[in-house]
């Protein structure tokens, strides 16, 4: 079952926090619709504060079970039950002999083959991929990882590089966003040092791919309530890489249109329902 609270706040967010805080719930469950935004005033005077209308789901009251109401005398003096005449006793069978039970023995499970680790060829001397190795090597150093570039050449102009090391978690960071500083950092400190236009993708553990994959479930996710409640719904601040896989998630949904709204780093992505 569908619900919804008003919440407000100084700010949007704080009024979208003060909802998910009443009812308990992340920023996933929920779809907001911006009633009102906050108004500063002047010197002071006429401010007002911005209200947000949350909509959540809410699981379905269970029905009561109907009472049977009993007269005074009903609960007074229970009723006898008739005696019924006992039967004969049936004559009992002999037992069977029980079969007896063969074991089997359980087929053996082969174990399954570590993966392969893979491999990487040797960047030559002198070329783009040893110039952003060389780079990112010493970036990583700075910053205390042991982890190993690998990059190399893929279409076009762009090269691809993936780390390999036991700390690959504190270099991807929260939602990626380490490995995307260290992307861009490669991508202008590398790219003044060679001829033309280069593009350098960096990853690890298939982060990429993975956080793909999880940004369009959660779009189709949400474009699904949009559907359902007839209104729009504005998400989480994203960068543009993760904005992009959202419009390309939803540009084939019918009765669903897409757009962005906010500045830097603020910038959303809204999710609106069409006829």
């Amino acid at each position: 079952m569908e619900k919804t609270i008003i919440t407000t706040g100084k700010t949007v967010d704080l009024a979208i926090e003060a909802a998910l805080a009443q009812l308990g719930l992340d920023r996933d469950s929920v779809s907001v619709q911006i009633i009102t935004r906050e108004k500063s005033g002047f010197l002071g005077i006429g401010n007002q504060p911005a209200k947000v209308e949350v909509t959540y789901e809410a699981p379905d009251p269970e029905p009561e079970k109907p009472r049977v109401a009993l007269s005074s005398a009903s609960r007074s003096k229970p009723k006898a039950k008739p005696v019924a005449a006992q039967p004969a006793p049936a004559p009992v069978a002999p037992k069977a002999e029980p079969k007896p039970v063969v074991k089997t023995e359980p087929k053996p499970v082969a174990p399954k083959a570590p993966a392969e680790p893979k491999v990487y060829a040797p960047a030559e001397a002198g070329s783009v991929e040893e110039k952003i190795e060389k780079f990112l090597k010493g970036l990583l150093e700075h910053m205390g990882s042991d982890a190993v570039p690998h990059a190399w050449k893929e279409e076009g102009n762009t090269y691809k590089v993936e780390f390999e090391g036991s700390d690959l978690g504190y270099l991807i960071g929260r939602r990626g966003d380490t490995l995307d500083a260290l992307q861009h950092l490669a991508n202008y400190s590398v790219g003044r040092t060679v001829e033309g236009h280069i593009r350098i993708n960096v990853d690890a553990e298939d982060y990429r791919a993975k956080r793909e994959d999880s940004l369009s479930r959660y779009a189709r996710k949400k474009a699904q309530q949009v559907l359902k409640a007839r209104r729009r719904t504005t998400l989480e601040p994203m960068n543009a890489y993760e904005r992009h896989v959202i419009h390309a998630a939803l540009q084939d949904m019918d009765n669903i249109t897409t757009h962005s709204t906010g500045t830097e780093p603020n910038r959303r992505v809204v999710i609106e329902y069409v006829r």
